[in-house]
């Protein structure tokens, strides 16, 4: 019969993190058994595995022998690997890893924002040197586990609010969205729509917000027939863009809250015998590569992947040989980038 996580015959014995051998005492079961379940061996029982993994949440644990030196390697963990984005995020966590003798593997979670049960004993088996999570977010049993290892994760664009006890990097989301407006409304437009992301998602609400706060500040009311949630696809692009250009009174200019949106509002133009910018201005955001080739080239917000890639990785590097970061949140700056798609708009008859 196993024990309970509570039970502690010895608390002044153990008042600090457990060896194996007192974790399988309390737990009831072999040695063996309790390393294969820090080790990440997935041939566990599954109700012995949660009561081990509670026994080590509750107390943590300590090697008797000198750490098991981690592997040369960096896991990239993106919700979804496609387009230029993840290849921007690729080539920066690279340039560390390459000067780090490290190598990188990569895990793509199929469109969800959160691994899937078999995950994090995969790591625990690989033991990377650190974890680099990319708009994505792991549950809190999986950070407990990743913690308990002491494997450094630093969060790349978190879906939510960045937390304090894991490192993040991020973008000037807000300021990109001020800036972004702005530019419209300096040009003259006042009918302005924005596509933007899922509510929930920490980025898509901070470019939101930047929108609104230049829209107030210019004293021009948000209108809530011009405002669209999407998921950050090309498709939500071209599909609200449709719908936009059936009001009485469409907008004169959209704000695409990445670049892929945009590109779904040039296509929506293009069936409606449109033209950019001279019927329609157009910012984006990213400013990815196909921004320059998009006709006529995009302006948008420079997010700067590669850099926020590249922060992530060192601040990885740093935790695993112990040396402790100045900030555990850092923010880096966001850019207009003023192209061929933006125009004072059109008088309309």
């Amino acid at each position: 019969m196993t024990s309970s996580p509570d039970s502690s015959a010895d608390d002044a014995t153990n008042a600090g993190p457990l060896t194996i051998a007192q974790i399988a005492e309390r737990a009831g079961v072999s040695v063996a058994t309790v390393s294969k379940v820090v080790n990440g061996r997935v041939d566990v029982a599954p109700g012995t595995r949660d009561l081990v993994e509670a026994l080590i949440r509750q107390h943590g644990y300590r090697r008797q022998k000198r750490p098991m030196k981690a592997n040369p390697l960096v896991e990239v963990v993106f919700h979804e690997l496609q387009g230029l984005y993840g290849i921007e995020i690729l080539n920066g966590v690279a340039e560390v890893a390459r000067g780090e003798h490290l190598g990188v593997v990569v895990t793509e979670l199929q469109g969800r924002h959160t691994p899937g049960r078999g995950w994090v004993e995969d790591v625990l088996a690989r033991r990377p040197t650190g974890i680099i999570s990319v708009f994505s977010s792991l549950t809190d049993r999986q950070l407990d586990q990743v913690r308990s290892r002491d494997i450094p994760l630093v969060m790349v664009d978190p879906t939510g609010e960045p937390s304090h006890e894991v490192p993040s990097v991020g973008a000037g989301n807000w300021n990109g969205g001020l800036a972004a407006t702005r530019h419209l409304l300096d040009l003259g437009h006042r009918r302005i729509a924005v596509i933007t992301g899922p509510e929930h998602m920490l980025a898509a609400r901070a470019r939101l917000d930047g929108y609104r706060a230049a829209l107030d500040m210019a004293g021009v009311a948000v209108d809530p027939d011009l405002v669209c949630h999407g998921d950050f696809q090309i498709e939500d692009g071209r599909r609200f863009t449709r719908e936009l250009l059936r009001l009485p009174d469409p907008p004169t200019a959209v704000f695409a809250c990445n670049d892929g949106e945009a590109l779904g509002v040039y296509q929506a133009a293009a069936e409606a015998g449109l033209r950019i910018p001279r019927d329609m201005s157009v910012v984006g955001f990213d400013d990815l590569p196909m921004a320059e080739w998009n006709i006529p080239p995009l302006t948008t917000i420079r997010q700067p992947l590669k850099e926020m890639a590249t922060t992530a990785a060192e601040m990885v590097v740093a935790l695993s040989q112990g040396r402790p970061l100045p900030r555990a949140r850092i923010e880096l700056a966001t850019e207009l980038v003023v192209r061929e798609s933006t125009t004072p708009p059109v008088e309309r008859s």
